[in-house]
Order: structure tokens, then sequence, then C-alpha cells
């Protein structure tokens, strides 16, 4: 006879904590593919390419971030729920990023007297403000 009672709102989850056992290559490969996002990183900050300096970083950043969760944090072997809280969370703070990259880089456009130092008319610098 079973020590635990049988009712119809029982769940597989027992709620102790159980060991997640991977093998060693795979955490070392991990490993490697984080210090190579990362010279990767660093070499992109290297190379002018404009505003996809950042762009790029924000996804080599993004990239690492899950690498981590998933394999470092056993997001994989948790429940799903989990799983798509983090992705929603990433897709959020990604809308929010391109909303704020959206606002900073047309501000000038928008606000000419507080957004931009450029005199429109002349193109020369507008006064005030810090040298």
């Amino acid at each position: 006879m079973s020590s635990h009672p049988q009712n119809e709102h029982t769940s597989d989850d027992d709620g102790a904590v159980h060991a997640h056992v991977a093998p060693t290559k795979l955490y070392i490969g991990i490993f490697l593919a984080l210090v190579a996002a990362t010279v990767l990183t660093i070499g992109l900050s290297l190379v002018h390419l404009g505003t996809w300096n950042l762009a790029i970083a924000v996804v080599i950043a993004t990239a690492k971030a899950a690498l981590v969760v998933t394999f470092f944090m056993h997001l994989k072997d948790d429940n799903r729920f989990h799983a798509l809280i983090f992705v929603g969370t990433l897709l959020f703070a990604g809308i929010f990023l391109a909303y704020t990259l959206n606002d900073t880089q047309h501000r000038g456009q928008v606000d000419r007297v507080n957004g931009s130092q450029m005199n429109d008319a002349t193109g020369e610098r507008a006064p005030g403000g810090l040298p």
C-alpha cells in the first residue's frame, strides 16, 4: 500500500529538489561558446558599424544569457511555464529597447529645442548647453 493518498488532484511534481546530471563535455562546450561570444563582443567593439554595434552586442548578450539560463540554471529541465516567462521577458525587454533606441535616434528631429545640438538652419553648433 502506498504512503501517499491518491486523489484526482495529485501532480507529478513532488516538491523535492532533483539533481540534473549533464555530461562534463556539455558544460565545457557551453563555457567555450560563452568565451567565444565574449571574444566576439570585444572584437565587435573594435569595429565601427554605426548603430549596428549596439544591436549586434545586445543579440550576442541575449544569446549568452539564454545559454546560461538554459544549461547552467537548468531551465531546460524545469517547468515549461518558466521557459515561457523567460522568453516573454526577453521579448518585452527587446520591445522596450527598440522604443528607447527609436526615441533617442529621432529626438533631435522631434524636439528641436531640447534634443538637437546642431542649428538646422546653419549646420553650426547650437548656442548654449555643454561645450
